[in-house]
């Protein structure tokens, strides 16, 4: 007997569903779901992949079966193009530069059953629309939490240090003799940090923090205080505004963490305070930010993501010298990536199978 994915958002069960309502322990989306036990082909379904991604992912789907249409290059599809290519596919292998909206979900046709994303956020997904449209979700998290914690003390190292101003100095000639006080930073050594946003990848910096001597490591939580593997203490956001040297983000987007740095914010912060911004661009306020590292109402910051993503290069901050920006490159390690490719994958085999995926965004 094929397997057969099951919608009952308005069905009315009658007593020959018995069978069906005592499947509903593996409903993956509770509110809509319910799958039988015997499980469909991923054969023959028509993937598109909105970009160039690494090869292990792209290698699985079509291992299975599925038929791949790819946009060749890294950049991402053209929105225009990507409403044509989309037509007709079942799954969508997309990346956080493309929006997945009404528009391009009615274009894609109702015969599409799942977006993945290669990226642990989804803000670029319209999530009403997929709910509505019976669309499941999967994205990558887990995998890169390591990368971007690792590239979080890689930029507040980065600023903290003037490494940026450093090599500046190499390549255009301002180095010359040695001087006592020339590039002086603030170091890590008897410092509190304060972590805004103590989930995966916060609880990993704060590990690979430990070593270098910080005195208070301080965290504020919409979870509030829990056992961590390094001793940290769970304060209120103005608490760790106003006493950390560093402040590091790295919590989710949500209505209410958006513009959660803005001119208010930063004037609680000290001045020789160096803030650093790992999560989501739009977390900062960033005419406020500029405002702030312009006026010394912050020593430094250091920022891998921006809004918009790319950042226009004639946006104000970069032409700062206090403020480092990066090219929101969290995840990019080779094997981190690679991982999140294969994953990306699987949670659409798994969804186009009938089967629970791997990394499912709850709906």
């Amino acid at each position: 007997m094929l397997r057969y994915q099951l919608f009952f958002q308005q069905t009315v069960f009658t007593p020959r569903s018995v069978r069906l309502s005592q499947s509903a322990n593996r409903i993956c989306n509770c509110s809509q779901r319910l799958y039988s036990t015997t499980a469909m082909s991923a054969k023959g379904s028509k993937v598109y992949i909105t970009s160039l991604v690494p090869q292990n992912g792209v290698t699985l789907l079509k291992e299975a079966g599925c038929v791949i249409s790819q946009w060749p290059q890294e950049d991402g599809v053209p929105r225009e193009q990507f409403l044509k290519d989309v037509v007709g596919a079942d799954a969508l292998y997309c990346t956080l530069c493309q929006k997945i909206d009404k528009e391009l979900l009615q274009a894609a046709g109702p015969q599409l059953k799942v977006v993945s994303t290669l990226s642990v956020g989804y803000d670029h997904i319209d999530v009403a629309e997929c709910v509505k449209h019976n669309i499941r979700l999967g994205n990558t998290p887990d995998v890169l939490t390591k990368a971007t914690a690792e590239l979080g003390v890689t930029l507040l190292l980065t600023v903290s240090r003037n490494i940026e101003k450093a090599v500046y100095a190499v390549k255009s000639g301002e180095w010359s003799s040695w001087k006592s006080m020339w590039l002086c930073g603030s170091g890590l050594e008897y410092s509190t940090v304060g972590i805004v946003g103590m989930g995966r990848i916060g609880t990993t910096l704060l590990q690979m923090l430990q070593p270098f001597g910080v005195s208070r490591f301080l965290y504020s939580s919409k979870q509030g205080a829990r056992e961590l593997p390094v001793e940290a203490e769970c304060v209120e956001f103005c608490t760790l505004l106003k006493e950390s040297d560093f402040v590091i983000v790295c919590c989710s987007l949500t209505p209410e963490t958006k513009d959660l740095f803005r001119a208010e914010t930063f004037s609680q912060m000290k001045k020789t305070a160096i803030f650093i911004n790992i999560s989501r661009g739009a977390v900062v306020n960033q005419e406020d930010l500029y405002d702030s590292l312009k006026n010394k109402t912050i020593l430094a910051a250091g920022l891998d993501v921006t809004t918009p993503e790319p950042l226009p290069t004639d946006s104000p901050l970069l032409s700062l010298d206090n403020c480092t920006i990066l090219p929101h490159i969290g995840s990019a390690t080779i094997k981190a990536r690679s991982i999140m490719s294969e994953l990306t994958a699987k949670n659409i085999l798994a969804a186009l199978e009938g089967k629970p995926m791997p990394a499912e965004i709850k709906l």
